[in-house]
């Protein structure tokens, strides 16, 4: 069941920057309990100009509830605002990644992480304090599956939540059909997968051709390479918070409901590598 809502557990840290500030101290106690120098897991989160957002992330992955040790690397990716400042003051990993883009923040923070599990979060969302072992757990337990990937659902600004629970219900439904009759790799987006690091290096990281997305080329790429399958996590006390941006970019909640039905009606299928 998806939450019409959004859970008070969310809305606990979906406040402004300047009100999370009180909170850097205890963001920054919670991660040194967190924190190991040879972790099990290496959260990465690529930012730019993430002043506004960084700290609704970092405060609730300093509330996780995980049996593994972890590090977070967040990429600074060129910002011109705070954002560096507040990654430092919350003592997480900042690494500065000059090039520009996504696929080169991504693949900074895969180089620079220890952990023999990758998490790829983003630093606009919410995750819930059981995510982590959600996300790992069947790549811990199953030498067989390449890449986890999880559910979302939307913070809006402006558009109705209720709209929001409707269309996230119709994106499972897409995801159902790219699993069984397209491609599985289109379901996966980097603000919420996981995978290991090493497999992760063995196929050159987030190095994608023009015209394709990071995030699910390296779903296809670990496939491909015989690592394993990929793993949808379903659970929903799993499902993290993202804003509606990407959708407004797009051209709202409108257009997108729109689009995806022209997919749906679209039986040319896309061949799996």
């Amino acid at each position: 069941m998806r939450p019409v809502f959004i859970p008070i557990s969310v809305q606990k840290y979906n406040k402004s920057s300047s009100v999370l500030k009180s909170e850097i101290r205890s963001i920054n106690e919670n991660f040194r309990k967190l924190f190991s120098d040879t972790p099990d897991i290496s959260i990465v989160i690529p930012a730019y100009n993430e002043e506004e957002n960084i700290l609704k992330t970092l405060y609730s992955l300093s509330n996780t509830k995980s049996r593994y040790s972890i590090e977070v690397i967040v990429v600074n990716n060129n910002s011109k605002d705070k954002t560096e400042e507040l990654i430092n003051a919350c003592g997480v990993i900042c690494v500065n990644e000059t090039k520009q883009g996504i696929t080169n923040a991504r693949n900074a923070g895969l180089a620079a992480a220890k952990g023999k599990y990758i998490i790829n979060a983003d630093a606009d969302t919410i995750y819930p304090e059981s995510w982590i072992d959600n996300m790992i757990d069947p790549l811990h337990n199953n030498n067989k599956i390449a890449l986890t990937y999880g559910r979302f659902s939307f913070i809006p600004e402006e558009t109705p939540r209720i709209l929001y629970f409707f269309y996230e219900y119709l994106s499972d439904f897409n995801r159902h059909i790219n699993r069984l009759f397209k491609e599985e790799a289109l379901n996966v987006y980097g603000f919420n997968s996981a995978c290991r690091r090493e497999q992760c290096l063995n196929v050159d990281g987030f190095v994608h051709p023009t015209g394709t997305n990071e995030d699910g080329w390296l779903a296809m790429k670990l496939r491909k390479a015989g690592f394993g399958k990929l793993h949808w996590v379903t659970k929903s006390e799993s499902i993290v918070w993202t804003g509606d941006r990407r959708i407004i970019v797009d051209g709202g909640i409108y257009k997108s409901t729109y689009d995806r039905f022209i997919k749906y009606f679209n039986f040319k299928h896309i061949k799996k590598s």
